[in-house]
């Protein structure tokens, strides 16, 4: 399916389903704004990354407009719809100050609470070197991979590339993998601070028989 959206390319990935508050202060980004709301519109966020757009981005809807200050700058909260990419870009837009361009949407994500245990036992050992709370809820009406993509150390990119994956097993398996890479190297920082911590004590140890 293909659509029209009015463009706000931002150095972030936001994701389907995910809540994003957004500070509006650009001219041309008031304008946008104002617009979607007078007419009930969506528009899309594209990644902007390492000085480029790449093509992928997310569909958002305007939830509230939580604040407009005097000087005509906002604070809106929206929501993300599904991903899309980019067939055409217009910079601007025609007798407008901000971009659009023609959009493939893709398919909304799946709302299943279905969870791979491999991915939720990585989850749960990372948080755990991590010591903080682990309350993601695999029952949440947002695919889990969208839940947690922001909170267990992917980078922009890596972020970008889960967003371009079609399928919520996909998503599962890739994260699997991005954390069975960082766990151990968090199990050796952890191996280290237990050493550190004991350098120095007084220490009880057995004579040696030779």
């Amino acid at each position: 399916m293909q659509k029209f959206l009015p463009l706000f390319p931002l150095n972030l990935v936001a994701f389907p389903l995910e809540d994003l508050n957004l500070h509006i202060f650009e001219q041309r980004y008031r304008d946008l704004i104002n617009e979607c709301l007078d007419d009930g519109k969506t528009f899309g966020i594209p990644v902007f990354l390492d000085g480029k757009m790449p093509g992928f981005g997310t569909e958002v809807k305007i939830v509230k407009l939580s604040k407009k200050y005097d000087d005509g700058r906002m604070d809106v909260r929206t929501q993300g719809i599904r991903a899309f990419r980019i067939l055409d870009f217009q910079n601007p837009m025609e007798m407008k100050l901000y971009a659009g361009g023609l959009v493939e949407l893709l398919p909304k994500p799946e709302i299943s609470p279905s969870v791979m245990i491999g991915l939720t036992q990585r989850v749960a050992k990372l948080y755990e070197y991590l010591g903080e709370e682990n309350d993601f809820d695999p029952s949440k009406p947002q695919p889990y991979s969208f839940q947690i993509a922001h909170k267990i150390g992917l980078s922009h990119e890596q972020e970008y590339d889960l967003l371009k994956i079609s399928t919520e097993t996909e998503r599962q398996g890739f994260l699997i993998q991005h954390l069975e890479r960082i766990i151990p190297i968090l199990q050796e920082v952890e191996r280290t601070k237990k050493r550190i911590k004991l350098n120095g004590h007084f220490k009880n140890l057995d004579p040696l028989n030779f």
